[in-house]
């Protein structure tokens, strides 16, 4: 929806440093772009894509009608219209229709104790002079991202790491060269730049108007579990969220895979509206759509769910010739090879469509990834799987096998963090990853909490915010809305066992006669890695800035990441994965710190 920039504290020209920043992070917001000094030391800026409400009265930085509180944010509020209600019978008039003049006085009104009634995706600061205080403050979903930079003179937010380091020299965190091998991507707290430092999901700070820390605190979405949690409850809640993801004044498309997840959004849309809307499916070139058959898929459901359908072809020369300006609108870079398809989809539906929705969020809620399957395999049965491992047998298996042998671990957090990451982590980097590992009692809610938390914040959302933020088009995720997530908070270990790999999302597909969705295998939205490694003409194109990256920040890496950087020809099983990711960071690197 935007983008926001924020200074609390004394520059040396805060004036010119929030122009900057504001201007750094235009292609956010493409429809509108204004700052203002809230008072002598705090500083807001916004960039608005118009998507409720296209007035010009619901531009940001929002004023309150006595010029007493202001706001700026980016997300979408999904229950403004009950808020809004609520405002209404204590005596708030409105002057819009926006979501954002109800936060602006719900805020004003509730304080930090209002923000847990708030359900939607967002990063929201709000200054109340009244109060003499500002408050920022980050979704618990991570959809939307929120960087800050400290010194002992101001503190500076804003929705990208970027803007942070405008009027510095950027500096390369190289601790985060661990985190980005194993796991695609910096931890969850840091970025690349050394400058700026991620707000986590779920917490926000209280500030004075001097730009002095009063308060950090955090929150989690309810847990209140509904009277029969189960598949009709489900349903009833994924539509609410569909109805209300696609409740915009701009034009909604979806991403559509002909995969289970994103599938079973669009089924629900039409059924209740019987509306055809966009949607986009990638496809390949002939040679490789026996594997990579999406556009198979979406056309048998287009049949009964007719459709608006766009297919975005790529091959390898689209993605070279599109490979500068998607790593230069990279605020972060992502070794995920759906951060490209996802950005080129955005990019084309970016001339009809304004909201993007996609199935994400979805296998972290219900245990759709085959590490999933195999982590319950193992707590089953974890005698036979240490006994395989200890065989040394595992390199007469296939490569998928083995990374699931190679896997397994001492301790069962262990295990999961080893099932999730690209290859094996050395046993002494572990320690850097189980602080983020939850700490419940419940081993499988633990392993789902942890793809939810680190992995689906860290990577599938960052991805899905930057790709579609670049071309001025606001994405959304229907799986993650509140609801969803409380339900799934709700249910006990057995419970989740029990519909583990999808089950209530594939029983409501087979339901509407779409069993050929719902058995369909699981395969990842990316590109064909696995094909092109085999490709002297992809190779040949990664290998040289990979191994240039070695010779620039090779003494920075862990050994494996050296090595493999250094001699990138000797990669072999999964590691075409990792060719990838070190391609991504070296293209990256090379750009941002030239």
């Amino acid at each position: 929806m935007c983008g926001i920039n924020v200074i609390l504290g004394k520059t040396p020209s805060s004036e010119l440093l929030i122009e900057k920043m504001m201007q750094c992070t235009a292609h956010r917001g493409p429809d509108h772009s204004a700052w203002v000094k809230v008072s002598e030391q705090v500083f807001f800026a916004a960039n608005r894509l118009k998507i409720l409400d296209l007035s010009d009265d619901s531009n940001q930085p929002l004023w309150t009608q006595e010029k007493d509180a202001i706001l700026i944010w980016n997300g979408a509020l999904y229950n403004y219209q009950d808020l809004r209600n609520l405002l209404l019978d204590l005596g708030y008039r409105f002057s819009t229709n926006s979501d954002s003049e109800v936060l602006l006085y719900w805020l004003k009104h509730h304080g930090k104790e209002g923000i847990k009634q708030l359900k939607g995706m967002f990063s929201i600061a709000f200054a109340d002079l009244n109060k003499e205080t500002v408050l920022i403050l980050r979704d618990p979903s991570g959809e939307k991202p929120l960087y800050f930079r400290q010194s002992p003179e101001a503190w500076l937010f804003s929705s990208e790491a970027r803007p942070l380091t405008i009027d510095q020299k950027t500096q390369i965190d190289t601790d985060q060269f661990l985190p980005y091998f194993y796991q695609r991507a910096t931890f969850p707290d840091r970025s690349f730049f050394k400058q700026s430092v991620q707000v986590l999901a779920g917490t926000g700070m209280t500030f004075d108007l001097n730009g002095k820390l009063l308060e950090k605190f955090s929150w989690k979405h309810g847990v209140e579990s509904p009277s029969k949690p189960g598949k009709d409850t489900f349903e009833e809640l994924l539509k609410d969220a569909v109805l209300k993801n696609f409740h915009t004044e701009r034009r909604v498309g979806t991403i559509l895979s002909g995969g289970a997840d994103s599938s079973l959004i669009y089924a629900l849309w039409y059924e209740e509206t019987g509306e055809p809307t966009p949607t986009y499916t990638v496809t390949f070139e002939n040679k490789k759509r026996s594997k990579y058959s999406d556009p198979e898929y979406t056309k048998k459901l287009g049949k009964k769910y007719p459709t608006l359908s766009n297919e975005v072809f790529v091959d390898l020369n689209k993605v070279k010739s599109n490979w500068q300006a998607y790593i230069s609108s990279l605020d972060q870079p992502v070794g995920d090879s759906a951060s490209f398809l996802t950005w080129i989809t955005a990019k084309e539906a970016a001339q009809d469509t304004q909201v993007l929705l996609s199935g994400a969020g979805a296998d972290e809620l219900f245990g759709g990834y085959n590490r999933h399957r195999a982590y319950l395999s193992y707590l089953n049965n974890a005698g036979v799987w240490k006994f395989l491992k200890n065989t040394g047998i595992s390199f007469l298996l296939p490569s998928a096998y083995q990374k699931m042998i190679e896997s397994i671990s001492a301790s069962e957090i262990d295990t999961f963090i080893q099932m999730s990451a690209l290859q094996t982590i050395p046993q002494n980097h572990l320690q850097a990853f189980r602080g983020w590992y939850p700490k419940s009692n419940s081993p499988y809610k633990n392993a789902l909490e942890w793809d939810r938390t680190y992995y689906l914040i860290n990577d599938i959302l960052k991805i899905h915010d930057n790709a579609c933020m670049a071309h001025g088009v606001e994405g959304r995720a229907p799986y993650l809305d509140y609801e969803l997530i409380s339900l799934t908070q709700s249910l006990s270990e057995e419970e989740h066992i029990r519909q583990a790999g999808k089950t209530w999302i594939k029983s409501a597909l087979e339901n509407r006669g779409l069993k050929f969705i719902a058995k369909r295998k699981k395969l990842g939205f990316g590109l064909p890695l696995q094909e092109w490694a085999h490709d002297s003409a992809y190779l040949d194109w990664i290998f040289p800035p990979i191994r240039k990256m070695n010779e620039k920040w090779g003494r920075f890496f862990p050994e494996e990441m050296r090595t493999l950087s250094k001699e990138p020809h000797s990669a072999k099983g999964r590691q075409y994965l990792q060719l990838w990711n070190l391609f991504v960071l070296a293209s990256w690197l090379e750009i941002h710190t030239s």
